[in-house]
């Protein structure tokens, strides 16, 4: 596929202003897309290049990305120039668009042929520009997009622009891309068939949609893909954590394809998260209750296939290789933990758990003595001398060769003591709340965070955040926040980003990340401002994070920077108050910084609504 013909139909599904019409229009890309570029194509889609399992990134900001918009754009063009029109626009695309890259547009009107860049020929591009490492990378990078950009009418130079920095803005995300790919493939019959060829997806309004219509507007679209076909890619594309590997398997292999799909060791899935809840709650929804420890430290996805028995059906040996709850690879950070797990596990593991500082009494540290280690890249023998970690296991999603996502967690925990003894966590049941509140004080006195309740009939669910898991623990006055805006410092200062704007997000706690992916592809205003914190911080720890921010500057205007929300910061504060001066109506009295969430993205930060329960202000 030309990326000329995936920019076009990437404008139509823009323009798009149903649901269902936009499921429907990437459906119909998706039966248009041949080959291996029908991965490639679901995955541009959603802003991506790799998989959401793969750790490899672009590493290019906004910064990156505008220079080589200049450089393509001409010798009178700098970057300057396009920040200056991103200060008009809004966006990077619509800057892209406008340029005349490489004068392509004046050697179409003349008749000669353009360099046609194909699907596949920019994911390979995108790649290697990834691979550039060590030194002169950067310069390599902005050598590659240059070239890139110079290849590029208007409509691509938005979408290249967009896909680099992973932010399409063409309202599709992770649900709709998964409802297109049932409606694409498997609408026809149970069976998976999925051949739509006597409509060709694109009849006339209602062309073989109107018996579905009960009652009313037969123009009105809708989805044939019945319940079990989503069902059927929604799990594959928890076990696969791979949107084009879901969509080239539904269209080949169908339904059975499908189903065929498990975990494989050294390939990471999305944690199963859990909602705040009562004891009460737990008691009347689950009856018998699982309590587990809530401990005060970092998420992580352990793999590991051991030499010896069992590799084959593992695909051998490996590990052990250790993942944060973002997927990123954290081993070389937590040697110590994989030698625990090489030292206990004697078969093929996934196994979920935390891992918590502890002093050399092996009593728990607050959990910004766990992120010291998280993202330590040198001096790794020395923080480990100076911050002791323990790894408690908490769930065992795959042993010997055998999934157990489908398992109870009480049989999941029976087999997680079995694969990791001596690291597995205590799970105790409990009948009546009483018992529930002794166990979360004994947890408290102990330094930890509080309790997890959990259904032990529960099945293991990746990225859900369902009822089957329940999180109490004491309200603490401390918000975790994006950081969307900073300015400099003053004095010996000045070179740092002294003032960090930090905001919320605009949606209600537990909002699916479908949601929270499409109002950021939409433009629509994702977070919410709620106060500025510059309070709490060391130089060094200003200057770690002028480093990590530079990068997703979008613009300046005189000592004041827009950032692209990429941060998370936790901020202590005194009281929340309403307030005209941000956007969310409330201001944090007296914030101080408490550290970076290195465990979360911008989409686990706290929401406006919670907010407003804290300030008092929730129905």
């Amino acid at each position: 596929m030309e990326f000329a013909t995936f920019a076009a139909r990437a404008e139509e599904l823009a323009a798009e202003p149903g649901d269902i019409g936009t499921t429907l229009a990437v459906a119909d890309l998706l039966r248009a897309t041949d080959g291996d570029d029908l991965a490639t194509v679901t995955r541009f889609l959603l802003g991506r290049v790799f998989p959401a399992h793969d750790t490899r990134t672009l590493d290019i900001g906004p910064a990156l990305c505008r220079e080589s918009i200049a450089r393509a754009a001409g010798p009178n063009v700098t970057a300057a120039d396009v920040e200056d029109r991103l200060a008009s626009a809004g966006e990077i695309g619509a800057v892209a668009a406008g340029f005349d890259f490489g004068g392509q547009r004046g050697l179409a009107a003349f008749g000669e042929g353009r360099d046609v860049l194909t699907v596949a020929e920019l994911d390979g591009a995108l790649r290697e520009l990834a691979a550039a490492s060590g030194d002169g990378s950067e310069s390599r990078k902005l050598d590659a997009l240059f070239g890139l950009f110079n290849r590029c009418d208007p409509a691509e130079a938005t979408f290249l622009a967009r896909l680099v920095l992973g932010e399409m803005r063409i309202g599709v995300g992770e649900g709709t891309v998964r409802d297109a790919v049932a409606e694409a493939f498997l609408a026809v019959s149970a069976g998976g068939d999925g051949d739509e060829e006597e409509g060709d997806g694109d009849e006339e309004e209602g062309d073989g949609d109107e018996e579905e219509q009960p009652d009313g507007d037969d123009t009105d679209p809708a989805l044939r893909a019945d319940d079990e076909a989503v069902a059927t890619i929604e799990r594959a594309l928890q076990v696969t954590n791979d949107y084009g590997r879901v969509a080239a398997l539904a269209r080949d292999e169908g339904l059975t394809g499908l189903r065929a799909e498990g975990l494989e060791v050294g390939r990471p899935v999305q944690a199963m998260l859990a909602q705040a809840g009562t004891a009460t709650d737990a008691v009347e929804s689950f009856g018998e209750v699982a309590v587990e420890t809530k401990f005060d430290g970092a998420r992580v996805q352990i793999h590991y296939v051991p030499e010896g028995d069992g590799d084959e059906a593992d695909g051998g040996a490996l590990g052990p290789e250790l993942y944060s709850r973002n997927m990123d690879d954290v081993t070389d950070a937590l040697p110590e933990i994989a030698e625990r797990v090489a030292d206990r596990a004697d078969v093929p593991v996934i196994l979920d758990g935390e891992v918590v500082a502890v002093d050399d009494g092996g009593d728990p540290l607050p959990f910004q003595e766990v992120l010291r280690r998280f993202r330590r890249k040198h001096d790794v023998d020395r923080m480990r001398d100076e911050v002791s970690l323990r790894l408690h296991a908490f769930d065992c999603l795959h042993a010997d060769g055998a999934d157990f996502l489908d398992e109870p967690l009480r049989a999941r925990h029976d087999r997680l003591v079995d694969v990791l003894p001596g690291a597995a966590a205590e799970l105790e049941t409990a009948s009546d709340v009483e018992a529930i509140e002794a166990a979360e004080a004994a947890a408290l006195d102990a330094g930890h965070e509080g309790v997890m309740l959990k259904d032990p009939d529960a099945a293991y669910t990746p990225g859900d955040r369902g009822r089957e898991w329940l999180k109490r623990k004491p309200d603490v006055e401390t918000l975790d926040a994006v950081v969307v805006g900073a300015e400099w410092g003053e004095g010996r200062r000045a070179d740092l980003f002294g003032t960090f704007l930090l905001g919320v997000r605009a949606g209600a706690d537990g909002v699916s990340a479908e949601a929270d992916s499409r109002r950021a592809e939409t433009g629509d205003d994702e977070f919410a401002t709620i106060g500025k914190v510059a309070t709490g911080l060391t130089d060094e720890e200003l200057a770690d994070l002028t480093e990590r921010l530079e990068p997703h500057v979008v613009s300046e205007d005189g000592t004041e920077l827009a950032i692209r929300p990429a941060v998370v910061l936790e901020v202590g504060y005194e009281e929340i108050q309403t307030s005209p001066t941000y956007s969310s109506g409330y201001a944090l009295r007296f914030p101080r910084f408490v550290g970076v969430r290195e465990d979360k993205s911008v989409a686990d930060a706290d929401s406006l609504e919670r907010v407003a329960r804290l300030a008092g202000d929730a129905a």
